[in-house]
Order: structure tokens, then sequence, then C-alpha cells
């Protein structure tokens, strides 16, 4: 037992780590988190609906961009459908965009991050 209390071995003691390596490797992982973020939120994701007849287009950071449909779709008389295109190819669209960002995000494996 130490005469002046404390932990065995000193401040650098906690079994066996450097507090100061360990800084530095967390500053490390956060800087290539936001790299990979910032990276993610550049990219743009398609998906499409109908065979094509909707295509959407949103940003890595959920934005949706850009939204094409083609003309034989458009049909007063069945809004729904084309509605319902819509919303398949956004959706699908926002699916991509988790996924990358799991796949890219996931390889830090912080509990409580995602």
């Amino acid at each position: 037992m130490s005469k002046r209390g404390g932990f065995p071995g000193g401040m650098g003691g906690f079994g066996g780590m450097n507090i100061n390596s360990l800084m530095k490797e967390a500053k490390k992982m956060q800087a290539d988190m936001e790299k990979s973020q910032a990276e993610l939120a550049s990219k743009e994701f398609e998906a499409t609906a109908g065979g094509g007849a909707v295509e959407v287009k949103v940003s890595g950071e959920k934005i949706l961009k850009e939204i094409k449909i083609k003309p034989e779709v458009v049909d007063a008389d069945d809004v729904e459908m084309l509605e319902d295109l819509i919303l398949t190819a956004v959706n699908e669209a926002l699916r991509k965009v988790d996924s990358a960002q799991a796949a890219q995000l996931g390889k830090y494996n912080i509990p409580g991050l995602m």
C-alpha cells in the first residue's frame, strides 16, 4: 500500500494506460470521425421507383436535392400512385444514406454513438 494514499503506481497506473496516449488517440479518432462525416455529407444518393418513373437524389445530410418524374407517370386520375412512387423513392434514398453512415461510422465502435 502506498504511504501517501491514492492509486498504486501513481496516476499513470489506470491499468497500464497512459492518459496522454489515450487523449491523443481520442483526438485522432474525433478528427477521423469528423472527416468521415464531412465525406458523407458531400455525397449524393439516388433511388428510383416504378421502374425509373420517379428518380430522387438526396445529400448525405438527408436533404432532398432533386426529384425527376417521367411525364407518362403523371395521371390526374391516379395521383395516389404518383405519391406512392415518390414516397418509395425518397425513403429508399434515405435508407441508402443511413446504410452508408452505419458502414462509415460503425468502424469506430463507440457505444451509444449510433
